[in-house]
């Protein structure tokens, strides 16, 4: 929801960190893949009840997930970057609420909940970029990237507000984890309505006959 909006304002400081790593050699999947550790970490800290250390090492996350991008536009964008970008994403997505529902046996349901709607947003997510780039349905809303960004509810900004919440009031986890849920299940049914609006062939093939 906000990540469009944001665009404008983080873009130009993270290129320019971009273009100073790529100008030392620095590739963009070494930053995706260097993004990863402190990303895991935050789950083993959040595990062990580390919420301030899980706050720090999830904000290096998203940092370097932000400058994977700049050094590709700085050098050269490629498809198996975007791939290993979404599937990081992915990891340390599912990987900060398992975090959780280690840490307490309380935690476990609601972990197990905002887990598996991030997995429905992502198929979502994915589905429609799919079939995007099968129609050539294009956007820069979201910065230039190697497939179609569809908008929704709950996006990466939402996502990362929503993890500092939770590491700055983990006893609040449980009803924080329910609510975004409940935000991610709306974001995939907006995605499906979204899809049927610009995929939707049946206008087409009455037209034909």
């Amino acid at each position: 929801m906000f990540d469009a909006r944001l665009r404008p304002l983080i873009d130009p400081p993270l290129n320019a960190v971009g273009r100073l790593l790529a100008g030392m050699g620095i590739g963009a999947n070494a930053v995706t893949l260097a993004a990863l550790a402190p990303g895991i970490a935050a789950a083993f800290a959040i595990a062990y009840h580390h919420y301030l250390v899980a706050l720090a090492l999830i904000l290096l996350n998203r940092l370097l997930d932000g400058l994977d991008g700049a050094v590709a536009r700085a050098t050269r964008t490629s498809d198996f970057g975007g791939f290993l970008d979404i599937v990081a994403d992915f990891i340390f997505y599912i990987a900060v609420p398992i975090g959780f529902g280690v840490a307490l046996p309380a935690n476990a349901l609601p972990a197990l909940w905002l887990a598996s709607s991030f997995a429905l947003t992502g198929i979502s997510f994915l589905a429609f970029a799919t079939l995007a780039a099968k129609r050539g349905v294009e956007t820069t809303a979201h910065g230039q990237k190697s497939f179609f960004y569809d908008t929704g509810l709950a996006e990466g900004t939402e996502t990362i507000l929503v993890f500092v919440l939770m590491c700055l009031s983990p006893a609040w986890f449980a009803i924080i984890a329910h609510g975004y849920a409940a935000l991610c299940g709306l974001t995939v049914l907006q995605r499906c309505l979204s899809a049927w609006r610009t995929f939707d062939n049946v206008n087409e093939n009455q037209d034909r006959r």
